[in-house]
């Protein structure tokens, strides 16, 4: 029995004989949310209302607020950025600032979830915010108004002319303002070029579209959309000639970047335009479309599976079958991903993400530090807070994002954690000493200088980005940022 009859009798059923009374709208939705379940596409989902607006804040990249960026340290919301240009900028508050008020309510022990529903609101509505700033009380009076997240938040120019970009998101504005942030940078002197595309989760597909085409030539396939059968496949390819065709260009990616990110990197290494640095990215090779429902909230649902110009899909593979050994699938996982050639006589891979042609990075936490957050189990937090509060205690006497981190500032760090009596083990905080010093000094930078400050300290320490500008310093035309083969 299966079809309209099977839904029925069982609907039925369920109404006039379940222990509970359920309502038949209360059923239906259920029904729907178990039909969803069932297509086995963590993409596919019903989004309430409020998941909906997020969504369009993210795909606008603008939303009403204050411009505040905020996390819970030591049981305050203490100010991690500001927005350029936003209400919170313009008014002076800085990164670091203890949160300590909103609208004459004290916020100790609020959640982020809190913090952030009480400070954002319709634009031209006012919030009351009292911070401390290094023990001194200041007050803001902020209106909301219309913020712009920008996608590119790091625009640098390292030695020996390598010129970085980041992108953090696929909004309505991301190809001109990465196009922007290239002309900037060659401007400063860059003739090469690192695009960062780690962190990134991906966004609108356009617009990964839009920033391929800005390094790609004219009729270049980006990518294709394979839909249902019977539907013919979308192919998006490059419209306009390159901005920059003598630009050697480096992609780093992580496991973190996903869907618009993925299209843009197997562009790019597909057509051996870019050497993709890094590690294996996330692997979510289909397209969603987002329907509305009359009921409220509405429907995002998977209509598409896309691939590279070779034809590369980087949806995982499929799990093993029941009968299968495990152990074995898994040990033949790499051997079994489909290969392809471009033009240029590399081997790229298909299946379960794009493949870097350099591996950096994403390796295991080092030992001392993994015996550090293992001793301080649930109070890691703790740990993080007297970071937090030592930084504050230097901010004072920061002269330049890279100043040291002395042996007497993690001896202040050890104390704090010691009267507050979570202390680890002396010997297996020294063991760590070196990566607590590293994590001190960014906190540090950002504190003192900013997000901008703590970017410029961690570039010094960034494995991925340190060898792409290796491969890249070389490079006089496109091609040479490729690594050498051994003979």
């Amino acid at each position: 029995m299966a079809g309209p009859q099977l839904f029925e009798q069982v609907f039925s059923t369920i109404r006039n004989r379940y222990v509970d009374t359920l309502t038949d709208s209360a059923l239906f939705a259920r029904a729907a949310r178990g039909v969803l379940r069932e297509l086995d596409d963590p993409y596919t989902v019903l989004l309430s209302e409020s998941r909906v607006r997020r969504l369009n804040e993210r795909i606008a990249g603008t939303y009403a607020g204050v411009g505040l960026q905020v996390d819970v340290r030591d049981g305050w919301p203490v100010v991690i950025e500001t927005a350029p240009g936003a209400p919170s900028h313009l008014a002076g508050m800085q990164p670091g600032d203890r949160v300590v008020a909103v609208g004459g309510e004290s916020t100790v022990g609020w959640t982020l979830e809190e913090v952030l529903r009480a400070i954002r609101g319709p634009a031209g509505s006012s919030v009351a915010l009292t911070v401390d700033r290094g023990g001194q009380p200041l007050s803001f009076t902020l209106v909301r108004d219309a913020v712009h997240w920008r996608a590119v938040q790091h625009v640098a120019l390292f030695p020996g002319g390598v010129g970085y970009v980041d992108v953090n998101a696929f909004s309505a504005q991301t190809a001109p303002e990465v196009a922007a942030a290239v002309d900037s940078v060659v401007r400063l002197g860059a003739r090469a070029l690192v695009l960062d595309l780690r962190g990134n989760p991906g966004g609108l597909l356009e617009q990964g579209v839009a920033v391929a085409d800005l390094f790609l030539d004219r009729g270049q396939q980006i990518v294709e959309l394979r839909g249902r059968p019977g539907v013919p496949p979308q192919v998006f390819a490059d419209s306009q000639p390159q901005r920059w065709p003598t630009l050697p260009l480096a992609v780093l990616v992580d496991r973190a970047s996903a869907s618009a990110s993925e299209i843009v990197a197997g562009a790019l290494q597909d057509h051996d335009r870019a050497v993709v640095v890094g590690a294996t990215t996330f692997g979510k090779g289909s397209a969603q479309q987002v329907y509305p429902l009359t009921a409220g909230g509405a429907l995002r649902l998977t209509t598409a599976r896309w691939y590279t110009p070779l034809g590369r899909s980087i949806n995982p593979p499929a799990p093993p079958s029941a009968d299968s050994g495990a152990g074995e699938d898994a040990a033949r996982t790499d051997t079994i991903r489909p290969r392809f050639r471009t033009a240029g006589g590399r081997t790229v891979v298909g299946g379960g993400g794009i493949s870097p042609d350099v591996a950096v990075g994403d390796s295991a936490l080092p030992l001392p530090v993994q015996v550090l957050a293992r001793a301080m189990g649930r109070h890691f937090g703790a740990y993080r807070d007297a970071l937090a509060r030592q930084a504050q205690q230097e901010r004072s006497r920061m002269r330049t994002p890279d100043d040291s981190v002395t042996a007497a500032m993690l001896a202040a760090v050890y104390r704090d954690l010691e009267r507050r009596g979570v202390a680890p083990p002396k010997a297996v905080f020294d063991g760590a000493a070196p990566w607590v010093a590293r994590s001190l000094g960014y906190e540090m930078a950002r504190v003192a200088f900013g997000a901008d400050g703590e970017f410029r300290r961690r570039s010094r320490d960034d494995a991925a980005l340190l060898r792409a500008a290796s491969l890249l310093q070389q490079a006089r035309m496109p091609a040479d940022a490729f690594p050498k083969s051994p003979p």
